[in-house]
């Protein structure tokens, strides 16, 4: 299968082509949403995490499947917004992100390169924007490449460091 023939491709395309046309849209009257949830296709609710989080003592807000709980995609918003920190994911996505960052979060961290290196790669890894280079935006196939090339790199770069210390002492 190609990349773009992949459920986690149409995921990627489906929200930037919503964002965009809703910027490109007049303001309408009403409370008409377009977004549809790209697992169950029901139509998508902003509203609070309570009863989602364990804990949501910072009020924080989300769209959620309104088929939710059967099924449980829903992305964050940002604090005080109603735009998106990413895509909608599962339980699965969300867990892979996750993993993604863990990994991805290590290589500037660590100090192996800087946060905004790490992004510059990030962003060559998966092809995209600068701008759009965000674990919030991949899909499975991209957090597991994330995932696979991060450790690949920091094994790397560690092992080279290891190695210029072995130098030096000796």
């Amino acid at each position: 299968m190609k990349p773009y023939e992949s459920a986690a491709f149409r995921h990627f395309f489906y929200w930037s082509d919503t964002i965009a046309m809703k910027k490109n849209k007049k303001k309408k009257t009403g409370n008409l949403n377009p977004m549809r949830c790209p697992y169950c296709g029901a139509s998508v609710v902003f509203r609070s995490a309570e009863g989602i989080y364990r804990e949501n003592s910072a009020d924080t807000m989300l769209y959620v499947c309104s088929n939710y709980p059967e099924c449980d995609a829903y992305v964050r918003v940002q604090k005080g917004t109603k735009k998106p920190v990413g895509t909608m994911a599962d339980h699965k996505l969300r867990a892979l992100r996750t993993e993604a960052h863990r990994h991805f979060d290590k290589l500037y961290k660590s100090g192996i390169m800087s946060k905004e290196e790490a992004y510059f790669w990030l962003a060559n890894l998966i092809s995209a924007p600068l701008s759009e280079a965000h674990i919030g935006y991949l899909g499975e196939y991209y957090c597991s490449m994330v995932i696979e090339e991060s450790k690949k790199l920091f094994e790397r770069k560690t092992a080279s460091m290891r190695n210029k210390r072995k130098g030096d002492c000796a």
